[in-house]
């Protein structure tokens, strides 16, 4: 907005700026006596050394006229300490007084260079023009105002304009340079060659940070990276902001090889560092694609020990870039939480989302333990921190923390911000509050596809495929690849096969999207799942790229699931090519043979797991018991009430058999006596964390709440006929409710089944305060027992509901 001057005030201004007579500015400048002239250097000293309000406090009280180099000293003080409005009154005082000695060009020039640094640029252009006389001091000053301001174009345009009268510095070239667009800095580049003026350090500079942005032709071989090297290795002279620009290069671009090599040799040459070269080569380390991330976490340490040693740990940005770059690289947490209160980063906002950001996947409850110190503080918490927090929610169990975060978001004024609303509707997904997340969509006011794309995988993670595709109908915006995903990654857990190749492909014939490894992968999986495996062997064969290990993890696990061998073990060696280090290829391979009886096979491949040093990683369950979320690994070694959980449980597995429960130990290590493999699976982490529950159901306040990463089948039984023995309240999303009807199912507990589906029909099964859309895979175990137990009535009638509900 601008703040306007007296329109007469600026012509009178402008018009006496051409008007005046040298003698005029001699004779007035003769009639100061000696004493005026002490008063306005002591103006000038209070100006230069920042105390501005003592100067202008002292130059106002003085008689006028004042001379140029007073009005230039303040002017140049304003620009500097960004005190426009004291400067616009000066401006205003200066031609109200009509003084003569203000018509010089030295203070115009100080004048449009004020206006340039406080950011009012149209002020600026409105002087340049009214100027009856410029130098290069004034072309260069707006030209570096717009390029400081990001207006390339603009500022090209005054470079091309200021040619015909003057031959431009090495300042002006800088700027145009920083600022100008890929066509525009060849050019540039192109008249600086001509002229000579790439031996300047400055031009150079200038050079490799236009190219480091995309200012050259862009290629596969990085071509910008390439043109920016050329620049800096041509450079006869070179200063730290050469070094460090050529850094800053190759971490734009993600090559930290390069940038620990750069960084190497000037430690080599003596050239030093500064702060910019070690957060640019902290940076370059995170974001690395080219990297072994060993190497990656010892070059770290070794600039720990460098901070350390010159001082630099003190500064609290360096610090900050230290902690993330150990917690990107996977250094241990507890380390970069000591480093985080060893230093002065504690007192910063920016490092505590960073010291946040890193517990936030490893342990999310001690991430949120950090946020809530933070918020005791005085410190107030910004959108990044708040959209850290919210993502350390989604990794706990419980809705309440989701929610805390959500007060605290409407509190900051940030409750109409996009940004958090969409992860918001991620947290309370994981949370499976699913209802609350569809409550934040709906109340989001610009919705952008990240929002839609959330509350689509929302709907995906729960098996609610039919909401998910009426909502895509809704979308009023161009889907993206995420989208798809979304959708297909839906309708491969829900069995719609039709669905899903329509879906994927409409990407391309009606979108324009091509589809990724991603929708690839999905697409396997719908097949895969359905049955149709050699469609989706042959839709691999097809894929325009290389499938990658998740394309082949799909495939193993449907050829598991229909006993294909042969296919199973060629899936299982690209997985293993692909994935060495890891456990899925192996344990699925081995459970295809399991399933099989071919035992022997098996054995081999638990072998070849230990001979290559891969260990299977264990199936965790979680359960919420008040305000603690306890964690359960198989075999409740990581639990320390585990001696009493395995004594009650082995108790409450022999009231299961009693009721007709047999343990399914098919999947369970072939080389042992058939007790020993029952005993093994009465410690799956979801048979300790039902069992804990169970064992506290006093203390649970409103509900138990189980969920596990572990997907093993032969739960699905014990799990029904636990739920029938216990008068405690289990919460349970729409996975966990299709298996436990499952379960009733395969031990054809009609009875129990009838009364559970009766339950979720009549009370929409309350799931963490929101309500279940039932689904293909909750009808399907039932109509399949009811047509079991010749109750043909019971099952045309969930029938009817099915179409009701357009299940179909």
């Amino acid at each position: 907005m601008m703040l306007p001057l007296n329109t007469r005030a600026w012509h009178f201004f402008f018009r006496r700026f051409s008007s005046l007579r040298l003698e005029t500015l001699n004779a007035l400048a003769s009639l100061k006596p000696q004493h005026h002239h002490n008063l306005l250097d002591r103006v000038r000293l209070l100006a230069t050394s920042g105390n501005l309000k003592e100067a202008f406090s002292l130059f106002y009280s003085l008689e006028t006229p004042h001379c140029n180099q007073t009005y230039a000293t303040l002017f140049h003080a304003c620009a500097r300490h960004s005190c426009f409005h004291e400067g616009l009154s000066l401006h205003r005082f200066m031609v109200a007084h009509n003084c003569a000695d203000l018509i010089d060009l030295f203070v115009a020039n100080h004048i449009m260079n004020m206006y340039c640094k406080s950011g009012y640029l149209d002020y600026a252009q409105r002087l340049f023009d009214a100027m009856p006389r410029r130098n290069l001091v004034s072309w260069t000053a707006l030209i570096s105002g717009y390029a400081q301001r990001g207006k390339g174009d603009d500022c090209f345009r005054l470079f091309s304009d200021m040619l015909v009268h003057h031959r431009p510095n090495e300042f002006a070239f800088a700027s145009v340079l920083s600022s100008c667009s890929s066509g525009y800095g060849r050019q540039v580049h192109a008249f600086a060659l001509k002229i000579s003026w790439d031996a300047s350090v400055f031009v150079a500079n200038a050079l490799i940070t236009m190219y480091s942005k995309g200012g050259g032709f862009r290629n596969v071989l990085g071509g910008c990276v390439r043109e920016a090297w050329t620049v800096f290795k041509s450079m006869e002279f070179r200063n730290l902001i050469s070094w460090n620009s050529m850094i800053a290069v190759f971490q734009f671009h993600g090559l930290g090889t390069q940038a620990m090599d750069l960084f190497i040799q000037m430690q080599h040459d003596e050239i030093g560092f500064d702060r910019a070269t070690l957060l640019s080569i902290l940076s370059s380390l995170c974001g690395s694609n080219d990297n072994d991330i060993n190497v990656c976490l010892k070059f770290c340490l070794q600039l720990h020990c460098v901070t350390v040693k010159t001082g630099f740990i003190s500064d609290v940005k360096v610090a900050t870039a230290l902690v993330k770059a150990y917690s990107d690289l996977g250094g241990n947490v507890d380390d970069c939480y000591s480093l985080f209160m060893e230093t002065s980063c504690h007192g910063d906002i920016v490092s505590w989302t960073s010291i946040i950001t890193a517990f936030a996947e490893r342990d999310p409850e001690e991430a949120f333990f950090l946020y809530t110190q933070l918020c005791q503080g005085d410190l107030a918490p910004d959108r990044y921190t708040f959209s850290i927090a919210l993502k350390a929610c989604a990794g706990l169990l419980t809705e309440r923390n989701a929610s805390a975060v959500h007060t605290q978001v409407i509190k900051s004024g940030f409750g109409s911000d996009t940004v958090l609303s969409n992860v918001l509707i991620h947290a309370y997904a994981r949370c499976s509050f699913i209802s609350l997340s569809k409550q934040v969509f709906d109340e989001i006011e610009d919705r952008d596809v990240i929002s839609w794309n959330s509350m689509l995988k929302a709907y995906a993670l729960h098996g609610q495929a039919r909401e998910a595709l009426q909502l895509f109908s809704q979308m009023n915006i161009q889907p993206d690849p995420t989208t798809f995903v979304a959708l297909l990654f839906a309708c491969s857990h829900v069995g719609m096969v039709d669905e899903g190749i329509k879906i994927f492909e409409s990407m391309s014939e009606n979108y324009g999207i091509d589809p990724n490894l991603d929708h690839f992968a999905c697409m396997v999986d719908i097949l895969g799942r359905a049955g149709r495996i050699h469609e989706a062997e042959r839709l691999i064969c097809e894929m325009p790229m290389e499938p990658d290990s998740v394309v082949w993890s799909a495939l193993l696990g449907s050829c598991r699931k229909h006993g294909k061998t042969e296919l199973a073990e060629l899936a299982a060696d690209k997985l293993k090519e692909l994935a060495p280090g890891k456990s899925l290829g192996y344990v699925q391979m081995s459970n295809v043979f399991c399933s099989s009886g071919n035992f022997n096979d098996a054995g081999l491949i638990w072998k070849e797991m230990k001979g290559y040093g891969v260990r299977k990683e264990p199936g965790l369950s979680w359960v919420a018991i008040g305000n603690q979320v306890h964690e359960f690994a198989s075999g409740g070694q990581s639990h320390p009430e585990q001696d009493v959980i395995c004594s009650k449980l082995k108790g409450l597995i022999g009231k299961l058999k009693g009721m007709g429960y047999v343990p399914e130990t098919s999947l369970a290590l072939h080389d042992v006596e058939e007790e020993q493999k029952e005993e093994q699976l009465f410690h799956h982490s979801e048979k300790l964390a039902l069992m804990f529950a169970i064992m506290n159901e006093q203390s649970l306040s409103r509900s138990g709440s189980i969920q596990t990463a572990s997907t093993i089948s032969m739960m699905a039984s014990a799990l029904a006929m636990t739920i029938g023995i216990w008068n405690g309240k289990l919460v349970l999303g729409n996975k966990a409710l299709a298996k436990l009807i499952g379960g009733y199912e395969k031990v054809g507990n009609i009875n129990e089944l009838s009364k559970v589906l009766l339950g979720v029909q009549k009370e929409s099964c309350s799931l963490r305060g929101s309500r279940v859309s039932l689904g293909h895979t909750t009808y399907m175990s039932p109509c399949t027992a009811f047509s079991k137990g010749d109750m043909l009535t019971e099952a045309r009638a969930l029938l009817k509901q099915m179409r009701k509900l357009a299940c179909r």
